[in-house]
């Protein structure tokens, strides 16, 4: 294979290299990974916030449930001593029954704030419950889109190996200095350092040559360099 076509299958190579390079970092479950993850560290968020408010419910409840049994023994304490026979004044009867009667209204308000809190917590469960149930699916989403990646990423890696083997075997039969000279190429055009000669259009830039650019490419002697004058790569005609 005359040096010039071995340089336009090398370029060939090196672009395949650049597209699956390319691919593989721009994988489109990588954005739908993203997507998952920061709409899972929302539901987590959310979760925390919801169950702080959760907890304050709980303790709130929990405060009150043991002031109403507070207020229940208290209450308990002050029946006995009514309805015992150790007090027999009628001055002392009476302050016993308004406490009595003091102690049964406060725990009356004391039982309905339970209530309310009891009320309080129900929205709370619920939605702590879809919360959850949500952020179940999301990591399972997330588990089966990193492992598509994975995927992904091997069969891309396994195409990147056999491409850049078939690449240094080709690079390795070129004339050195006709080698460098592509490289350099290469870093000075953005990849792109050979192209075909399309009728009268260069395969680089894809821009017509003048007659006279065209006469002239055409005209060179065989194995001459010949570059195209619009953009700079190597012809290959």
């Amino acid at each position: 294979m005359p040096s010039l076509d071995q340089l336009l299958v090398l370029q060939e190579h090196d672009t395949s290299l650049e597209q699956l390079e390319h691919r593989r970092v721009t994988l489109p479950e990588r954005d739908q990974l993203t997507a998952l993850v920061s709409e899972l560290a929302s539901v987590d968020a959310r979760l925390a916030e919801v169950g702080t408010q959760r907890e304050e419910v709980a303790r709130t409840q929990k405060r009150l449930e043991d002031e109403v049994a507070t207020v229940e023994a208290k209450a308990s304490d002050v029946n006995a001593k009514l309805y015992g026979r150790g007090v027999t004044s009628p001055r002392e009867l009476q302050a016993l029954q308004d406490d009595e009667h003091a102690l049964k209204r406060h725990q009356t308000t004391l039982e309905d704030k339970v209530l309310e809190q009891m009320e309080l917590a129900v929205p709370l469960d619920v939605e702590l419950a879809e919360l959850a149930a949500r952020r179940d699916a999301l990591a399972e989403q997330v588990t089966t889109t990193e492992g598509r990646i994975t995927v992904a990423e091997a069969e891309i890696d396994v195409r990147l190996d056999e491409v850049r083997t078939e690449r240094d075997a080709l690079a390795g039969t070129l004339d050195p200095g006709l080698a460098e000279q592509y490289e350099q190429l290469r870093h000075d055009l953005g990849g792109i350092a050979v192209a075909p000669l399309v009728g009268s259009n260069c395969g680089g830039c894809h821009l017509t040559l003048s007659a006279v650019e065209l006469d002239r490419v055409r005209h060179q002697p065989e194995g001459t360099l010949v570059f195209c004058g619009e953009c700079g790569r190597l012809l290959v005609r």
